[in-house]
Parts: structure tokens; C-alpha cells; sequence
């Protein structure tokens, strides 16, 4: 495993990490919980992600407990939270510092924590005022409840004001971005987020490496007359029975010749890809069985074998190489 820093701050977490998003309290309980944790605890992994919205909360239960299970030493281990959504009271969203606080102590019960490496902002909030939320973020650092804050899905005019505020008041500073990035989703990470790396040591957690698993090839599959047939993807079909969903199915089997010359998945080609962005501190990976643990963790592998060469070869097929990073890993 390699472990790279959060941004400019002195923690390192593993390059290949595990969440939880759409598994555990669903398709995963304790016993399967513990199992892939294992697994991925085999194979390196220090960065655990989860989020107070997932399964509304059964995630976080099902994490703790196996957790518990585990036995694991916590000073080894990276464990997140994201606070937005929360119930439905008035109070149970949003970033205000009351539902900031409740939250994260909510979470810290169901993690069976004392506290959680990183807390995120899991959405901006318009209708809270930004001084308010730095403020309550950086008091959660403060009390020990987390030890560094960021946000996800933030746009960086809003995470460089949240900074700015930080540093103008003396207070934490948000030190990581938890944003969506894959082939087909570039440019923030690659060029909105560009000055952020350099002025505020930003990191990232990125989410969603196989783009919804589109990249994994299992769509073409199940395309017969020009729609989605697969069964239990009917949120996903109005994307990718449209153009550009045609497109990119199109595209992934163009991919699917390189990644057999790799003796690699086209799901393992994917998360490689994301790994060769230096900006990328960690690729948060998921798993609703056990095996599928060890397949991701074979990118590492494949990581090392996109070249310059066959970096081009990539972005050729993808057509959008202007937003390709200056330099790759």
C-alpha cells in the first residue's frame, strides 16, 4: 500500500481507501462488515469513510460495530463522518452549529468512536451563513471530537472563503475536499480546484472512482435496443439512455482493449486512473462482497504500469485531454 499526505497537513492515509456509501446497512451487515474491513485491513487500508445520511445511520451502527469486532487499535486507523443530512426535524439538516455539533456527537455513538480523523461538511448550506458553520467546524476540532474538518461537493469559491474566514479569525482551516471524480468527471478536481492545492494545501477523498459503475463495463451488457435492461438501475436510466450515457458506455468498451493488454479489469484501470492525479490523496473504494475488496486493490498494481504512454493512449480515447493534469504520478 502506499500512503500518501491529506494536502499539506501531516497525516497520511492509505492511497486506496474503503467506504461504506450504498453497502453497509443494506447489501452488507455486521458479519460481511467485518469481513471486507479485513480484508481491506489485509491489503493496507487506513481510511475508513462514512457519512451520518448513509442508510440514515444504520451505515455508521454497522461500521462500529465491526469496528468492535475487529478489535482494531484506533491511533492505526483513519475514520471519517460527513454531517448534512441527519432526520427530519427542523433542526436535523444543514450546517448550523447546532445540528454541526448533535450530528457529529450522533455519529461518534453509532461509530462507538471517541472521535473521528475527519468530519465533512457533506454539502453546502445556503441558508446557514458560511462564518457560522467555520466556526462550529473548527470548535468540533477544538473539543477533540475530530481532528481535522473539510467539506464535499463545495465549489472553491466557497471552500477558499471558508478558509479565509479561518485564517482571519484564527480558527481551523478546512483541510480537505471530498468530491466526486472519474474519467467522465474532471474538471473540478482538475482545474476549479487547481489553486486551491497550492494557496490552501487542499486534499481530497475522492468518491465515485467507477462512475457510478459505468466504467466497470457492466453496462454495455445490459444495453439491448438502445435501453438499459439491467435489473435495479432504473434511477440510472434516464443518464444513460441519453446521448451522452451513449457515449460513454461507447467509450468504456473502447477502454476495454487497454485494460486486457494490462491484465487488469476496466474497474481496476478506472481507480488506477484516478491514482495517477497527484492531487488525489485517497480513492475511497466500496464493496458489497468480500472478493470485490481484494480486485480493487489489485489498481495499485495497474497503477504502476500507465506510463506516460499509456496515460496518452487514455486520454486519446477520451477525447477531453485538455483537462488533463499537468503532471501525472
Amino acid at each position: 500500500m502506499e500512503y500518501r499526505r491529506l494536502g499539506s497537513s501531516g497525516l497520511k492515509v492509505s492511497a486506496l481507501s474503503f467506504g461504506s456509501w450504498v453497502t453497509f446497512g443494506k447489501q452488507v451487515d455486521v458479519d460481511l462488515a467485518v469481513d471486507e474491513m479485513k480484508a481491506a485491513l489485509d491489503h493496507g487500508v487506513n481510511f475508513f469513510d462514512n457519512a451520518e445520511v448513509y442508510e440514515d445511520g444504520q451505515s455508521e451502527l454497522v461500521m462500529g460495530k465491526a469496528i468492535r469486532k475487529l478489535g482494531l487499535l484506533r491511533k492505526d486507523y483513519v475514520f471519517s463522518t460527513k454531517i448534512f443530512w441527519g432526520g427530519s426535524g427542523p433542526n436535523d439538516t444543514g450546517l448550523s452549529r447546532k445540528h454541526i455539533f448533535e450530528g457529529v456527537r450522533a455519529a461518534l455513538d453509532r461509530l462507538q468512536l471517541d472521535y473521528v480523523d475527519l468530519v465533512f461538511c457533506h454539502r453546502p448550506d445556503y441558508e446557514t451563513p458560511i462564518e457560522e458553520t467555520v466556526r462550529a467546524m473548527s470548535n468540533i476540532v477544538d473539543r477533540g471530537l475530530a481532528l481535522y474538518w473539510g467539506t464535499s461537493e463545495w465549489n472553491a469559491e466557497q471552500i477558499r472563503q471558508a478558509w479565509e474566514l479561518a485564517y482571519r479569525y484564527g480558527l481551523n482551516p478546512p483541510t480537505m475536499e471530498q468530491p466526486e471524480y472519474n474519467m467522465f468527471h474532471r474538471e473540478r478536481v482538475e482545474i476549479e480546484y487547481a489553486p486551491l492545492y497550492r494557496d490552501c494545501g487542499l486534499g481530497t477523498t475522492i468518491w465515485s472512482p467507477l462512475a457510478s459503475g459505468v466504467l466497470t463495463g457492466k453496462y454495455a451488457q445490459g444495453i439491448k435496443d438502445g435501453r438499459l435492461t439491467l435489473p435495479g438501475y432504473e434511477w440510472l436510466r434516464k443518464i444513460y439512455e441519453s446521448d451522452e450515457g451513449r457515449r460513454r458506455i461507447a467509450t468504456v468498451e473502447k477502454l476495454r482493449p487497454l485494460a486486457r493488454e494490462l491484465n487488469a479489469t476496466l474497474a481496476q484501470l478506472a481507480i488506477a486512473w484516478t491514482l495517477k492525479n497527484p492531487d488525489v490523496s485517497t480513492v475511497i473504494t466500496g464493496a458489497s462482497r468480500t472478493e470485490q475488496v481484494a480486485e480493487n486493490m489489485k489498481a495499485l498494481d495497474v497503477a504502476a504500469q500507465l506510463d506516460e504512454g499509456v496515460m496518452q493512449r487514455i486520454e486519446d480515447i477520451l477525447g477531453n485531454q485538455p483537462q488533463a493534469p499537468r503532471n501525472w504520478r
